[in-house]
């Protein structure tokens, strides 16, 4: 998500159609290096619809989006299948360079650039830092005044918003001073999107004025807002303006950093990418073509890498189609099964209906958890149970104990007769958005519509298709969502980036004082034992809050055939993407 280093994204799981330009079959031809093989090509087929190249925004914050971006984009990181930061000093490098103050500074290499020519240095790092700060936010959520400018996704609470950057005269460096320790400073920053683009598209000249208006605009105070629209032409476009179902017409829109460019895109169908000739600055990927095609369903992506239009795939199994994956192995198909790391949830928000706690309570009491369970992971995961904790998976040290105590026993079982005492004869009309075209969510929403009419309840299907669904989380008309997060072990940054009072990842309203102040301590604390208590802490503040449900820990499944090599699959947000400069064709035996 961070992603950005959010470390946990919304898993958007979007539907389309099954038609591809540029299969695997037509890939470009190969050439011997050594003993294998650079160059050619491979399909993949991923769940999700594209829809915008900046995933780093609340609104283009999902796991297709962040895919693509993590192979079409370079930085001074990346962590690996196990979580592990790997540095690439090929890049650049960072450094801290004092304790008190935390001070970090980050130095581009020379020759590392954009896509069009235009070098990447300090102005792009001030950007970054602009947006992932909150540095000029004046907004008071409580009441209801003053302007949030970027519209990250990534919580704005630890990375040095309080004291403007020292950029250094090279430009191609920046220092980044933080008011306290900060347990994630290691993944907590990194590039983001191309400032002279943004510059341009805002009406300023170049970068440099970019860099001026930043420098010149004072920090925001939610006590004194003030109106800067110079400031927020940039922000409205960083937000949106990079947002596309189809190829800009622009290229500007779609530049790249990294290992592949993207080359052309059909509308909810499929995707190519290819090869970047002037990466240098990274590992050297092997492929010289990777098309992408949105499959949507199990079905379809069982069929493409059964009849050849694919070779690797990453479905959201369920226990309804699970054998179509377990079958793949007899044709010579490697299947890979393993637990992600997120999970499937139930989401509240405190307005309407849903502003009393009663209300949310007796809609909570009526949801059958673990018919869900049963309908959607099935077999999958031997006797597999609802999820009890909004911070801990199963597995984890923290996980059975924190359980036992966080108020979760209150949701074990439908209690209708219990939801009917709280509403108290009132039958609440509630909306609950969904991605219609997510098999699995859509059977939660009939499961959980039918059970809480039961209860009084009219629940209003609000899904929507499968590239608008996550943009929709932030513009409301909604009471309840089905959604999705999944994050790596790298860093605890993903939890106030969902629970903080006005996180980028908030979308519920969700606002608790005493769980903020505990989120700040659990931002300074580096001793993991500390951290599991007070992530415990929080845990039980949201329960009590009724705030949603988690549902289950979702299972991942990928599958890639003998025509491909170096596939290895992470049960984080870039799932098999995570090393693709790996990715090769396999040599033919003898």
């Amino acid at each position: 998500m961070p992603v950005r280093r959010l470390m946990k994204l919304l898993v958007a799981v979007l539907a389309a159609a099954l038609v591809l330009s540029g299969c695997s079959g037509g890939s470009a031809p190969s050439v011997v290096v050594g003993e294998a093989k650079r160059g050619g090509g491979v399909t993949v087929a991923e769940v999700n619809a594209f829809s915008s190249f900046n995933p780093y925004s609340a609104g283009g914050n999902t796991d297709i989006n962040s895919k693509i971006s993590a192979v079409t984009h370079s930085g001074f990181f990346f962590l690996d299948d196990s979580s592990k930061v790997v540095r690439n000093d090929k890049f650049g490098h960072y450094e801290k360079v004092s304790d008190q103050p935390l001070k970090v500074k980050y130095t581009v290499n020379e020759g590392v650039k954009w896509s069009d020519g235009a070098p990447i240095g300090a102005a792009d790092l001030l950007l970054a830092w602009a947006a992932g700060s909150g540095y000029f936010d004046d907004v008071d959520p409580a009441a209801g005044t003053g302007t949030k400018y970027f519209s990250v996704a990534s919580d704005t609470g630890g990375l040095g918003g309080t004291v403007f950057p020292e950029l250094g005269g090279d430009g191609r460096s920046i220092t980044l001073e933080y008011s306290a320790p900060y347990a994630d400073w290691e993944v907590a920053f990194d590039v983001g999107m191309p400032a002279h683009v943004v510059a341009a598209k805002s009406g300023l000249n170049d970068e440099e004025d970019l860099v001026k208006l930043l420098k010149d605009t004072p920090r925001g105070n939610p006590e004194k807002p003030v109106t800067r629209p110079d400031l927020k032409k940039i922000s409205d476009f960083w937000n949106t303006g990079f947002d596309a179902k189809t190829i800009p017409d622009d290229p500007a829109l779609y530049l790249s950093s990294g290992p592949y460019i993207v080359r052309d895109i059909v509308p909810e169908v499929s995707m190519k990418l290819v090869r970047n000739r002037d990466y240098v600055w990274g590992q050297e990927p092997w492929l010289d073509e990777i098309n992408v095609r949105f499959t949507g369903g199990v079905q379809a992506a069982v069929d493409a890498i059964r009849n050849g239009q694919a070779d690797i795939i990453s479905p959201q199994p369920s226990a309804a189609n699970d054998d179509l994956l377990t079958a793949l192995s007899a044709q010579g198909i490697t299947v890979e099964r393993y637990r992600q790391s997120g999970y499937d949830h139930l989401d509240l928000n405190f307005s309407g209906p849903f502003k009393d706690k009663d209300v949310r309570e007796a809609f909570l009491k009526a949801i059958p958890r673990q018919e869900i369970v049963d309908a959607v992971v099935g077999s999958q995961v031997p006797d597999a149970k609802p999820l009890d904790s909004h911070v801990f998976l199963p597995g984890q040290p923290k996980y059975d104990e924190t359980v036992r105590n966080n108020g979760s026993s209150d949701y074990a079982k439908v209690d209708v007769e219990a939801a009917r005492k709280l509403l108290k004869g009132a039958t609440p009309t509630i909306r609950v958005l969904y991605n219609r075209d997510n098999p699995n969510r859509a059977k939660a929403f009939s499961l959980l519509r039918d059970s809480a009419a039961k209860a009084g309840f009219q629940v209003v299907d609000a899904g929507q298709a499968s590239a608008d669904w996550a943009a929709s989380q932030t513009r409301g008309g909604y009471d309840a969502v089905i959604s999705g997060w999944i994050g790596t072990a790298a860093g605890v940054s993903r939890i106030p980036q969902i629970f903080r009072t006005g996180a980028g990842s908030n979308f519920t309203g969700f606002s608790d004082p005493d769980a903020d102040k505990i989120m700040e301590r659990l931002a300074t604390t580096t001793d993991l034992g500390k951290q599991d208590e007070l992530l415990a802490d929080i845990d039980k503040r949201v329960w009590e809050a009724a705030y949603g449900l988690p549902l289950y820990q979702t299972p991942g499944t990928t599958a890639f055939s003998p025509r491909v090599a170096g596939v290895k699959t992470s049960p984080g947000p870039l799932g098999v993407w995570w090393n693709v400069w790996d990715w090769r064709l396999a040599q033919p035996a003898g």
